[in-house]
């Protein structure tokens, strides 16, 4: 039994960020629908936290009534920072990104992700590298190879695998070619890269910010919360006047919006938050592009699209890296629990060594007067 319970302990995170990254594969393909329909980014973001925060609230005040921190003012700015670099910072400038550019430039842009995460984790020393190791090299060589897998899928087609029960797409080019007439591939693409670094330092600043507030729920709802209140007083400085892009409507919209704040914000930041707690924010960063290997696979079983070798082989590689990644920071945490095994066991030993210390004192002061009532005078 206690075997089974080390090996579902040890499995929870795999478990976590794998259903983190299906989450994320159905809310790219509601989220794009949405879109589609000319849904605003700005009321995006803004629905998208606010429904989140109204539905993790109760949950936060009931659960962790008794195990809250204190709010501090270094804590509170902490987390109006937390709530500007993702739920406005990043989502805004990621759908801006893409109507200046396409599907494929945006995924792979996306996969600079897990890359910044690590580079910005090991400049501010939360996570180890040590090039003496191999560990760290598989944690570095895993990264590169794990975002590297990425592109080759998204960017690399190849000849199409004829599987049975898939079938050629005839729109595929003529969608592609139908898109936005505004794309500026430049312009997109910096938007986007400047919202993958908000969502690395906003991974970097949650897993820095749980140290000194462990409270999940409670951060959770405060990041959407200000996240939700912040975008609100952007969108009114941009589309002032539009009050049109504040409709809702039983269409894709509200799917969306519902779908990304349950699932892309409250419980992505909660599930992350826990996950880091453990294994840091390049753990959970590094399952990022597996999200792409999820949409292939799903597209090709229930939508019967077409699978070319570009995708095989990019989820091929994306395995491999996840693989090296995973087995350095498994390495990682076994020196980890080797330290703190012997920290324990020179505590425990300490006592001992002190009460045989004492007891050796005793027994010599005992021996001295002994001694000395023997050489005395009758």
């Amino acid at each position: 039994m206690f075997m089974e319970s080390n090996f579902a302990k040890k499995l929870k995170p795999y478990v976590g960020v794998i259903l983190l990254q299906f989450g994320s594969a159905g809310f790219a393909i509601v989220a794009k629908a949405a879109l589609n329909e000319g849904t605003s980014h700005y009321t995006f973001a803004v629905y998208r936290n606010a429904i989140a925060a109204l539905l993790f609230a109760p949950f936060a005040l009931f659960l962790e009534r008794k195990t809250r921190p204190k709010m501090t003012f270094t804590i509170f700015l902490k987390i109006m920072l937390l709530g500007l670099l993702d739920p406005v910072f990043g989502q805004n400038l990621f759908y801006a990104g893409m109507n200046y550019t396409t599907a494929t430039v945006t995924s792979a842009m996306c996969n600079l992700i897990p890359a910044l995460t690590f580079l910005l984790a090991w400049i501010l020393r939360l996570e180890k590298v040590n090039f003496k190791n191999v560990r760290s090299h598989a944690k570095i060589w895993g990264t590169v190879v794990t975002v590297g897998g990425a592109m080759i899928m998204t960017l690399i087609k190849g000849p199409v695998l004829g599987l049975p029960w898939t079938h050629e797409s005839h729109n595929a080019n003529s969608s592609s070619s139908s898109g936005n007439n505004t794309q500026d591939p430049i312009k997109g693409a910096l938007m986007i890269g400047a919202g993958c670094f908000g969502y690395s330092l906003f991974y970097i600043l949650q897993a820095h910010t749980l140290k000194t507030y462990p409270a999940g729920l409670s951060l959770t709802t405060l990041i959407c919360t200000f996240g939700s209140l912040q975008g609100t007083v952007l969108t009114f400085m941009i589309e002032r006047g539009n009050t049109s892009i504040w409709a809702i409507g039983w269409n894709a919209k509200l799917l969306a919006y519902v779908y990304g704040g349950i699932v892309s914000s409250g419980i992505t930041y909660y599930v992350s938050g826990v996950i880091m707690k453990e294994k840091g924010p390049v753990f959970v960063t590094a399952f990022n592009p597996l999200s792409m290997v999820i949409v292939a696979v799903l597209s090709s079983f229930i939508l019967a699209e077409q699978m070319d070798v570009g995708k095989v082989a990019g989820a091929g590689v994306i395995v491999i890296g996840l693989y090296l990644v995973i087995w350095g920071k498994s390495k990682d945490q076994k020196e980890v629990e080797l330290i703190t095994q012997q920290h324990k066991s020179e505590a425990s030993i300490l006592p001992i060594k002190v009460i045989e210390a004492a007891n050796d004192n005793t027994n010599q002061k005992q021996i001295f007067f002994r001694q000395r009532s023997l050489k005395l005078p009758m």
